[in-house]
């Protein structure tokens, strides 16, 4: 029994601290987004995560997404042109705050680029087509996994997750956590992949 205690107390611990070193976001709270990040994504250069390129050349999942219209998005047609997948959530901190960087960066004339920002919001919606209009996110389509199909497939257990796959739709890298994707460092790290 003392054993077992020990054990679920370890796993716990662990479970917690994860998002505090990954800066990203492990679960829905009750409440409102968690606290935001110690220094800012607006032209800061704040590195919250980490880069992972254990699952270089790995295909585009065969998953659908959806809309709040009903739309759906086959991620295999996707190929043909790079593109930048963000899994984030209404209630996670670091993703929100990482937005602004993501819809700048999907606005960008200068590179040949999408940006797919996809919901793990299991609520309804219409709740994050709004929240993304409210912020004026002009240039992020509204995309939902509402049963977070993805993010069980990256298997990173936090949130933000974003992976860039190639025009051949193989997977260059995936960033696990808060990230500034204006940041020169960003720069170089979507040219991997251009």
């Amino acid at each position: 029994m003392l054993l077992s205690r020990s054990l679920k107390a370890v796993v716990l611990g662990c479970a917690l601290l994860a998002p505090v070193f990954l800066g990203g976001c492990d679960r829905q709270t009750g409440e409102s987004a968690q606290p935001e990040l110690s220094g800012a994504m607006n032209g800061g250069e704040v590195q919250t995560g980490v880069i992972d390129r254990s699952h270089k050349g790995s295909t585009l999942p065969e998953f659908t997404v959806s809309d709040p219209d009903g739309g759906t998005l086959d991620l295999p047609s996707l190929k043909g042109k790079p593109v930048l997948i963000n899994l984030w959530a209404t209630w996670c901190a670091p993703c929100v705050t990482e937005l602004p960087t993501l819809d700048a960066l999907a606005g960008r004339a200068d590179i040949d680029l999408q940006v797919l920002t996809v919901s793990q919001d299991s609520g309804a919606p219409e709740t994050v087509r709004a929240f993304l209009q409210d912020r004026g996110f002009s240039r992020l389509p509204t995309w939902l996994d509402p049963q977070n199909d993805l993010t069980f497939h990256y298997a990173t257990g936090t949130l933000p997750t974003t992976v860039l796959y190639d025009a051949d739709g193989k997977e260059v890298w995936r960033y696990v956590g808060g990230h500034d994707w204006n940041s020169a460092e960003s720069q170089e790290m979507l040219a991997e992949g251009l």
